[in-house]
């Protein structure tokens, strides 16, 4: 797959383009209108809640799918956003006894945790119908515990992105690097050039695990990469420490990011994205590492153009090949009854994907979606390059642990790496710090 990506993403694509669906029903709207491909129960008069981490831009876009559910079935749905700690909602919305209909995580780990403890009820033979047809068996078995079907993974995400302002590489003379040493040379350069190298989203603790896990999976190699994130190796091992060591040579120097680790602390994802391209000529920093998603933002947040102010290169190699790391959101239920069973069913469609694929800021894993669905040739080709894969990806590791260690604001994995980002000397304190949090939320 790295390799799939490396070269679908030597991109020179046009702007990305914004699309919505206003097509009759019975058809999607829009450029190349399709048939509706499954099949609603009519639902008139039913209230469902949805919930889910999305905010902005991205909350917008799935409310246009639910939107389309709403005039197919007559159901009433409402979205709740979560906030980060989405299992931290949905433990008291649970223990209160209200939980809501359907809830999308972005945690494999959440999903087996609320599973284990009989919290999700079993997809149903509609919905486990549209997965057998549109989706690959790797992205069914991540929505299964225990041999039953859960989840439908409604988004996906290609997490080993580095998006760049173009004025501030051509300012400096520098090109596209291929390696994590070429990176940071490059980087260097930009700094001598009166621009900060790199936008760190620190105060949202998952970004940091998304750079521990592309050096770690580029470095240490995929079979290091299973065993850590089942806890099979502890986070003591030299492997580990390795990769700790690897980024702290970016972490560590404050003339490589933007506001030096002090201010990376503050500056929240969003915000990492529009300081790289909302300064035109003068940006605040050049590169902003994270996935596809980032389209989103500046195509919302800024004025720079996908392909021509804003280009993307994959997550420089570091000893091995350049990594891809997956990421997604799957959709469980939490009630019984048609209405949630039916929103699943819609969910694990091409239809539905298509809606938000029009939109922009969004790669699904359906198999079956036209790539014609997608706005611009830069998430069409990153998309192309996720289907091609088939089985063969790692899926994020910390989305795959309990959600105590991996998915909790200031908390395990987030918050160790936060203090690493601070302290980024101490690796062996953040080895012993991660270690003590992932054996504890894996022994639970």
């Amino acid at each position: 797959m790295a390799a799939v990506t490396a070269s679908a993403l030597a991109l020179t694509a046009a702007g990305c383009g914004g699309g919505g669906d206003d097509g009759k029903e019975g058809e999607s709207g829009g450029e190349g209108k399709s048939s509706v491909t499954v099949d609603l129960p009519k639902l008139t008069g039913e209230k469902l809640q949805v919930a889910a981490v999305w905010t902005g831009a991205e909350q917008k876009n799935f409310k246009a799918v639910l939107d389309e559910f709403e005039k197919r079935t007559g159901a009433e749905v409402s979205f709740v956003p979560t906030g980060d700690s989405i299992s931290t909602f949905l433990g008291t919305k649970i223990e209160g006894g209200q939980p809501p209909d359907i809830a999308l995580l972005p945690q494999v780990g959440a999903l087996k945790q609320f599973a284990a403890q009989g919290k999700l009820k079993p997809a149903g033979e509609e919905a486990q119908e549209q997965l057998e047809k549109n989706f690959s068996q790797g992205w069914r078995d991540l929505g299964t515990h225990e041999g039953r079907q859960y989840g439908v993974y409604f988004k996906a995400a290609n997490k080993s992105l580095i998006w760049y302002n173009t004025a501030a590489f051509e300012n400096a003379g520098v090109e596209e690097p291929g390696t994590w040493d070429d990176f940071l040379r490059t980087a260097r350069t930009i700094s001598d050039s009166g621009v900060a190298p790199v936008s760190v989203g620190g105060a949202d603790g998952w970004t940091l695990t998304d750079w521990f896990e592309n050096v770690y999976l580029s470095q240490a190699g995929p079979e290091k990469y299973d065993q850590l994130a089942e806890h099979e190796i502890k986070w003591t091992d030299p492997s580990v420490k390795e990769a700790l060591e690897t980024l702290g040579e970016l972490f560590g120097d404050k003339t490589l990011i933007a506001g030096g680790p002090e201010g990376a602390l503050q500056t929240e994802f969003p915000k990492s994205v529009t300081q790289t391209f909302a300064g035109g000529d003068a940006p605040e920093a050049a590169m902003v590492f994270e996935g596809d998603f980032v389209a989103v933002n500046i195509s919302s947040d800024t004025k720079a153009e996908i392909g021509t102010d804003a280009k993307v290169f994959p997550f420089p190699a570091v000893g091995g090949e350049s990594p891809v790391v997956s990421a997604g959101d799957v959709a469980v239920a939490l009630k019984d009854g048609k209405g949630p069973q039916a929103l699943l069913t819609f969910l694990a469609s091409t239809d539905a994907a298509e809606i938000w694929a029009k939109a922009g800021g969004f790669i699904s894993p359906n198999k079956e979606l036209d790539l014609k669905a997608y706005p611009d040739d830069v998430q069409r080709d990153i998309a192309k390059a996720l289907i091609d894969a088939g089985d063969d990806f790692r899926f994020d590791m910390s989305d795959q642990a309990p959600a105590s260690f991996g998915g909790t604001k200031g908390e395990g994995e987030w918050k160790a790496l936060q203090d690493f980002l601070k302290n980024p000397d101490d690796v062996a304190g953040a080895q012993k710090r991660l270690e003590a949090e992932a054996a504890k939320a894996y022994k639970n």
